[in-house]
């Protein structure tokens, strides 16, 4: 494709397609101007696995390679969430005890008062909205600062959930469905079939995208690297459904265990949707320009109050599914769901996967990529026999090596004028 460019003079120009070549090199320059996105993330996820694979042989089984997403599920989901609100430079500390009210609140209704899983699910669902419904007119239309007001939430909601466990009542989750969303996995066959249809429909959409750019005379990517992607894509995803397929039962004459988690299609349904939202639609764009500077983004006519709200909203619903996943791992629902260490791996997850603490740089990509290594973390490091301590520690250290490189990124980037 040939491509048209006005230069300086007013006169036009026309340029040779671009080139692998010239899209590495752009690449490159752009990692050496700060734009690193995640990089950092994926390369400390592949020196992660692949020094735990040497120290422990066990952790690249396919039974280990299972408990990674069911263990670090519940906390990439809120971290889903909250990379909305980190979008502008806002914070929310009370999302992990949130996860726990919705919790606590899925388990009373479908064990206590005898409802169905869906009826329960969906109480669960509308209390993360109210949730953050509230959290976001404190801090919009109040002026409350944000960390003010979810540590506020923080310490409310840890209150709340002991009132609904009746002050440290555990309470069971048995239903069916709602145990299997954590615990089940697809049929073999079904599991392919899904990786099929993830690949196509990516491959679908990149190459419908290439075409259309091009039709426009728009300078497109490489057709070679958008064969690589779709080709990546189907790599990572052959890959993973070929050892989750593998048997993982210890006694096969007794049970057979072998398949897809359920959890991660959701994970990847979740992935989509809220992808979508933010790189294709108004209101994705407006939430980055709030991000960016919130100031112009009101002068260009957004209702800047209304985005601030719904990134709450937002946050506290994926609080919720994540309460909802949690509840269904454990079976149960206990004082401390959504306790403990959740929030900071959470948080933690969004920020070593690259979004920005200062607002108007993140995916949600970034919270799968960085739960995952939270995630890779605490199970390499429990497999070495280290202590909780310990592995607070490594993951402490990890993330702010994550917040210094997003630091060096941003001082990088204003330096070259690569805003």
């Amino acid at each position: 494709m040939i491509t048209t460019v006005v230069r300086k003079d007013g006169r036009a120009a026309v340029t040779a397609p671009p080139t692998l070549r010239s899209h590495v090199r752009s690449y490159v320059s752009r990692v050496r101007g700060g734009d690193i996105g995640a990089l950092p993330a994926v390369l400390g996820l592949v020196v992660l696995c692949t020094v735990f694979s040497i120290m422990r042989p066990s952790f690249l089984t396919a039974g280990n390679f299972a408990n990674l997403f069911t263990q670090g599920a519940a906390v990439t989901l809120i971290a889903m969430g909250l990379v909305f609100v980190l979008l502008l430079g806002e914070i929310d500390l009370s999302a992990g005890f949130a996860s726990g009210v919705c919790a606590a609140i899925l388990a009373n209704v479908v064990t206590v008062l005898g409802h169905p899983w869906y009826v329960a699910v969906l109480a669960a669902i509308v209390t993360g909205v109210v949730i953050g419904t509230v959290l976001g007119f404190l801090v919009a239309k109040i002026g409350i600062p944000s960390f003010v007001v979810t540590l506020a939430g923080f310490l409310a909601f840890q209150g709340i959930v002991l009132m609904l466990m009746e002050e440290g009542t555990n309470i069971s989750v048995r239903d069916e469905v709602l145990v299997a969303i954590a615990n089940r996995n697809l049929s073999p066959v079904l599991g392919w079939l899904l990786a099929a249809v993830a690949v196509a429909g990516y491959a679908a959409v990149q190459l419908l995208r290439h075409r259309t750019r091009a039709s426009r005379r728009l300078v497109t990517d490489p057709i070679a690297v958008v064969f690589a992607r779709i080709g990546g894509l189907a790599l990572v995803l052959g890959t993973a459904v070929f050892i989750l397929n593998l048997e993982r039962s210890r006694n096969v004459v007794i049970s057979s265990l072998k398949g897809v988690p359920i959890v991660v299609p959701i994970i990847a349904v979740l992935l989509v949707f809220w992808t979508f939202v933010l790189q294709r639609t108004s209101y994705g764009r407006h939430v980055y320009a709030v991000g960016g500077n919130k100031e112009a983004a009101r002068r260009a006519g957004i209702d800047v109050d209304r985005i601030r709200i719904s990134v709450f909203v937002i946050c506290s619903s994926m609080a919720a599914v994540g309460g909802i996943v949690a509840a269904s791992r454990a079976n149960s629902v206990d004082p401390n769901t959504g306790g403990s260490n959740v929030l900071l791996y959470a948080v933690g997850a969004a920020v070593i996967g690259g979004t920005s603490l200062f607002g108007g740089k993140g995916r949600v990509l970034d919270a799968v990529l960085g739960g995952a290594v939270v995630a890779v973390i605490d199970n390499g490091m429990g497999l070495m026999g280290y202590s909780s301590g310990v592995k607070y520690v490594v993951t402490g250290v990890v993330l702010l090596l994550a917040a210094s490189v997003d630091a060096f990124s941003r001082r990088r980037s204003a330096a070259t004028g690569n805003r």
